[in-house]
């Protein structure tokens, strides 16, 4: 008896060991990750704003950035969340100056970078820049960041930078979970919050570490303004869907919606699916001279409403039979946003069934039309229907009324 007590307060012992330090051990865990990964409190909801690249490639100067800048706040798109506008590559001198700092493309930015940096904080707006995870961007014209990771952020913050796209090109042969990392710790000391968009192309799967490290991860390679572009990369970013969450999201690539490329219900398509994607939402035209056609598409505030709903699920593809979709996830207030897309040659019907978006079979729904911006008269149980012509969709946010 004597030798079972023993042995029973043996292991009592130990368990009270044992299990304060496991937990305290998780518990560091959970600090440290809430730390590491939350630190910047950015991208709560996917980021909104704009980038140079998919119109203007390496055209750019500081009167296009100004100018674009004016257009946000001119056309009410800054009202409707866009806040970002995004310098991509070819901004810099191809050499830094005696100190290893980057310099502004004297051609191109001569006032530099503080000062536009200033310019687009005095509309209300915020300032992303460009760099490389190696010895030079992408474009070639301009110094990577990799080896000065920590001056690049300093230099970057104390100009007043609030995004930062970080590409891939030219590097060491190194991981990407190697390379990218050490900018993340770098933008963390650097003083000033800096959203942080990885641009490694999918390559390395980054939605599966990115959220320790980013706000945001390519999923894909660039997009071009096609159809078959756009709709590839759709496709490519939606196998991450569970992935993506309030802090971190998948990034299918910017907009190229009036680009010119596409037709006015291939770019609502396009939309669409970044829209319920949760993707960053970073239109890639001229604004300047942005068509009517083009700023209604942009401009859709109830399908912007679903991209920043306070959820944060990506939806998914949940059906797909042929060239005919059905995209569904859950939004707040027990909600459920629908997309429903015709890709083929022909016009179509198609059905989305509750079973398949994950409502109770005998459920009432309220089915809001967000294209046509109105509410169906007809209430809908089990399923919902609509034709569509080719290369077109159809989006719903679908209430329960019962």
């Amino acid at each position: 008896m004597e030798k079972r007590v023993g042995v029973g307060f043996l292991a009592l012992a130990l368990l009270l060991t044992i299990v304060p330090m496991a937990v305290a051990v998780r518990l560091f865990d959970i600090e440290e990750e809430r730390r590491y990964l939350l630190a910047n409190e950015l991208g709560i909801t996917p980021p909104m704003g704009w980038n140079s690249w998919n119109h203007f490639n390496c055209k750019i100067d500081e009167k296009v950035i100004k100018q674009t800048a004016d257009a946000l706040v001119a056309t009410g798109l800054a009202k409707l969340g866009y806040e970002y506008v995004n310098i991509d590559d070819c901004w810099a001198e191809i050499n830094r100056d005696e100190n290893g700092t980057l310099v502004a493309k004297k051609s191109t930015f001569p006032s530099g970078l503080k000062a536009l940096a200033d310019y687009v904080h005095s509309k209300g707006l915020k300032l992303g820049i460009y760099s490389d995870a190696g010895y030079f961007t992408c474009s070639k014209t301009m110094p990577g960041s990799l080896g000065h990771e920590e001056k690049d952020a300093k230099t970057f913050a104390s100009w007043g930078i609030d995004y930062l796209k970080y590409d891939n090109c030219y590097n060491d042969g190194s991981r990407p979970t190697k390379r990218y990392p050490v900018m993340t710790q770098a933008l963390m000391k650097a003083g000033r919050p800096i959203f942080f968009s990885l641009c490694e192309w999918g390559d390395m799967h980054p939605a599966l570490w990115g959220f320790k490290v980013g706000n945001s991860w390519r999923t894909t390679n660039d997009i071009a303004d096609t159809w078959d572009s756009m709709i590839s990369r759709a496709d490519m970013n939606e196998v991450y869907a569970q992935f993506a969450r309030p802090g971190g999201w998948n990034d299918p690539d910017m907009l190229e919606v009036g680009n010119g490329g596409m037709t006015k219900d291939e770019y609502i398509v396009h939309f669409s699916i970044w829209a319920i994607s949760k993707a960053p939402l970073l239109i890639g035209c001229d604004l300047r001279n942005a068509t009517k056609e083009t700023l209604e598409i942009i401009s859709n505030k109830e399908v912007i409403a679903v991209n920043q709903d306070a959820l944060g699920v990506q939806a998914k593809k949940v059906r797909s039979e042929g060239d005919q979709e059905i995209w569904a996830g859950p939004l707040s207030g027990y909600r459920v946003a629908l997309l429903l897309v015709n890709r083929g040659p022909w016009r179509y019907s198609v059905t989305a069934n509750w079973d398949d978006i994950g409502l109770p079979s005998g459920t009432v729904v309220e089915a809001r039309d967000l294209w046509e911006h109105k509410t169906l008269e007809k209430r809908f149980v089990g399923n919902l229907s609509a034709t569509m012509d080719s290369h077109a969709c159809k989006m719903y946010v679908l209430k329960p009324i019962s």
